[in-house]
């Protein structure tokens, strides 16, 4: 699975570890989160994200 990061800030959301800050658990794929999910270091929002290699 693709990681994607917070390009205000630097976070990295990887679906193999979930974001423990909005409930998000092991294994949900970025394109499955949410739309209304926010960044949980500075609320961005997900179209602040790109994919990382």
């Amino acid at each position: 699975m693709k990681k994607w990061m917070c390009l205000p800030c630097g976070y990295i959301y990887d679906p193999e570890i979930g974001d423990d800050n909005n409930d998000i658990g092991p294994g949900v794929k970025f394109e499955d989160l949410p739309e209304d999910w926010v960044c949980p270091l500075c609320g961005a929002s997900k179209e602040d994200f790109e994919k990382t290699e």
